[in-house]
């Protein structure tokens, strides 16, 4: 236990060869860290940041793709419906961009505490504690989205209160009770995404979004255009999609190939709730402003 803790406890980046001190320009991610060497010239400085910009695009890379095919798949849903009708161009454009992207925000921003605390569990050597951290916040989600389910269900209500017409209104409320079951992957994606970011495993969020995102392009232009479901057939892809993304990251983890960082199911995910509430709550204010003052 002593072994695997200090092995944990180093950084992870690896710049320099501890055998023939060599600096290891590759992106790679090791255990045996140090600093980058002095800098002593330009040529000095172009070799360090030649070096950390690989490293940095080795995570950030595949996470903008992830970020950018999730993103995607809503869109290309709301840009097949401008070719069914107007009146479902505007079904799922106020749905996906008022609705679900108001309950997006507040569930990313509610899911990015457990940024927090994975760092804090991959620093302290806790490698064992990100499984449990997931699970609590998957809690706390799953509770925050049937909360919100209450904006779904009684959208047309308050999309005529806000002086939008009756025939959009009534169209967005009923494609939004279609919808609660995305709200619901929002709830398990986003812990499950914090903690695969974690271990540095962005490549498989990377392919599995990919392939949901191939899958939902086909899909929807099949159902929603050459079959003529419309409406119907927009909801239930996209509903798909999403899932499996979740089931996908979920057979991923269950295969253990996260191993020392999920161990099964625990009873510790309902420990210290409400410590965990309140730096979830910061966390979705904080996020879910920033995002829509854009």
């Amino acid at each position: 236990m002593d072994n695997f803790e200090n092995e944990h406890s180093e950084p992870l980046l690896a710049p320099e060869n501890q055998t023939t001190g060599a600096r290891d320009t590759r992106a790679v991610f090791a255990t045996d860290s140090g600093d980058i060497r002095p800098i002593n010239g330009i040529k000095d400085f172009l070799r360090e940041f030649s070096i950390e910009v690989k490293k940095l695009w080795y995570l950030a890379g595949p996470a903008i793709f992830t970020s950018l095919s999730q993103y995607s798949l809503g869109a290309i849903t709301q840009l097949l419906a401008g070719h069914i009708s107007t009146i479902a161009l505007a079904t799922v454009t106020i749905e996906n961009c008022v609705i679900a992207g108001f309950c997006y925000g507040i569930m990313l921003g509610t899911g990015s505490a457990l940024e927090t605390l994975c760092g804090q569990a991959v620093g302290a050597g806790r490698i064992e504690m990100l499984g449990v951290y997931m699970q609590r916040s998957c809690v706390i989600l799953n509770t925050t989205a049937l909360l919100l389910c209450l904006l779904y269900i009684f959208a047309r209500q308050i999309l005529k209160g806000i002086g939008e017409t009756t025939a959009i209104a009534d169209a967005a409320g009923v494609f939004a009770v279609w919808m609660i079951p995305q709200l619901l992957a929002y709830s398990v994606n986003f812990p499950i995404q914090k903690f695969l970011q974690a271990q540095s495993k962005i490549m498989v969020m990377a392919w599995i979004s990919a392939a949901a995102l191939v899958a939902h392009t086909v899909l929807s232009w099949a159902l929603m255009l050459k079959v003529g479901w419309g409406l119907v057939g927009a909801a239930v892809v996209l509903n798909v999609s999403w899932w499996f993304i979740v089931v996908a990251q979920l057979v991923y983890i269950f295969s253990g190939s996260c191993g020392e960082a999920w161990s099964g199911f625990s009873l510790q995910a309902f420990h210290n709730l409400w410590g965990f509430v309140r730096l979830s709550l910061a966390s979705a204010v904080m996020l879910h402003f920033l995002t829509h003052s854009q």
